[in-house]
């Protein structure tokens, strides 16, 4: 059995604005539980995201990068003492353009099969932080 959450969000915004809500420290921390991520987005780099204490929270690696597009990191769940030790879990946002000047965002967590803690860990946790990043996106104000 294959362990896949999918999350869809429309987003009143173009896929620049949307790439750097994902990437950016500066608008992950209004809406990612007030984590900010730090990462190059180079394919094979680090990628973790960090609470104001510069804690660990998610510790992950970057597998692709096509700015605009797609962006895929593999995930552990450090923030989660029953999480922190599975396996890393993959998470894909999919900035897909629509007409009207908006963007389908789909947030892809996969490889949970042998991850349980993660998957119900972060399974509604998805949607708040996307609604919280369509909230920053589209009014610039802070979740």
């Amino acid at each position: 059995m294959t362990t896949t959450q999918v999350h869809r969000i429309f987003i009143k915004a173009g896929p620049g604005a949307i790439w750097d809500a994902i990437t950016k420290p500066d608008f992950t921390r209004h809406y990612f539980y007030g984590s900010r991520i730090e990462t190059t987005g180079e394919p094979d780099s680090p990628c973790v995201y960090k609470s104001d204490d510069d804690a660990a929270l998610v510790d992950g690696e970057v597998l692709e990068s096509d700015p605009g597009h797609r962006f895929v990191i593999t995930w552990r769940s450090l923030y989660h003492p029953p999480s922190a030790d599975e396996p890393a879990s993959r998470v894909t946002w999919l900035i897909e353009p629509r007409e009207g000047g908006h963007c389908c965002l789909t947030v892809v967590h996969d490889r949970l099969d042998d991850s349980p803690n993660t998957a119900e860990n972060v399974g509604a946790a998805w949607m708040f932080v996307l609604s919280g990043l369509k909230t920053v996106v589209e009014t610039g104000e802070a979740w």
